[in-house]
């Protein structure tokens, strides 16, 4: 009898086990912060627009899936992904050293440079001994916060981390920071093309950190759910392959933003 309920209890825990691995991707849900345009913005009618949003889109529909946004602060994607608040992170999430080892990222989407901006006139560089004592502002959680307070914060400039890019960019233009390390096509799109961006530049070369800064953009997924990425990979390359991504792309960019 004991042999049999061993064998039962051994033949259920298989099912549940097998059970668990088939997961249903029919919906897939994308965490996102929609506060860096062109990436992934947030219009006046409330919806979601941007480049990574077409990825996303075009990805679920050749996947036959429909295409879920989770809306959630940037420094909080990680965490909710392994809490399965949703699926994926897609949200221009450079892929680092660091974060791959608590995630898995999908091929890359793009690679896109790191810049510093600041006032016009302003004199200031992307160097330690030139934001000594000077406030540079950075979204929380991203490749920009850590590479700053890496390198500049330990040297006497002041790191002040914000919950989205927008937050950043208002207190660069009251007066309240000097400087803003962000990503340099979201800087020079959704801000120093703009009107509000009309006295400010770019200050320097690009940075260039592979270690902190990564080596491109990908899709965050959780490590164990290697179908997803199997199946989300295929769609990317399929998509790279076809001519959709430079279609896509064309929407956005005047560039190749895939880059090297």
């Amino acid at each position: 009898m004991k042999k049999l309920l061993a064998a039962l209890t051994v033949a259920l825990l298989a099912t549940v086990s097998i059970g668990a691995h088939a997961k249903d991707w029919s919906t897939i849900r994308f965490g996102v912060d929609a506060s860096y345009p062109p990436f992934e913005s947030k219009g006046s009618d409330g919806k979601l627009a941007g480049f990574d949003i077409d990825l996303g889109n075009e990805i679920c529909a050749r996947l036959k899936a429909k295409c879920v946004w989770i809306e959630n602060d940037f420094d909080g994607m990680i965490p909710a992904l392994k809490a399965k608040k949703f699926d994926g992170v897609l949200s221009s999430m450079s892929m680092t050293p660091q974060r791959a080892e608590q995630i898995a990222f999908s091929s890359k989407l793009f690679n896109t440079p790191t810049r510093l901006v600041t006032k016009k006139g302003s004199g200031i560089l992307p160097t330690a001994d030139s934001l000594k004592g000077k406030a540079v502002g950075v979204e929380q959680g991203t490749i920009q916060e850590t590479y700053a307070k890496t390198y500049w914060e330990p040297k006497g400039a002041k790191v002040v981390p914000y919950q989205n890019q927008d937050q950043v960019y208002a207190d660069l233009l009251s007066g309240r920071l000097d400087a803003s390390l962000q990503d340099a096509v979201e800087a020079e799109i959704g801000f120093l093309k703009t009107p509000r961006g009309a006295g400010y530049e770019f200050a320097g070369k690009d940075i260039v950190d592979e270690k902190i800064l990564g080596n491109g953009a990908g899709i965050g997924m959780r490590k164990e759910d290697t179908d997803l990425k199997a199946k989300v990979d295929k769609a990317i390359a399929d998509i790279i392959k076809d001519g959709t991504y430079k279609k896509l792309e064309k929407k956005y960019f005047d560039f190749d933003v895939y880059g090297s």
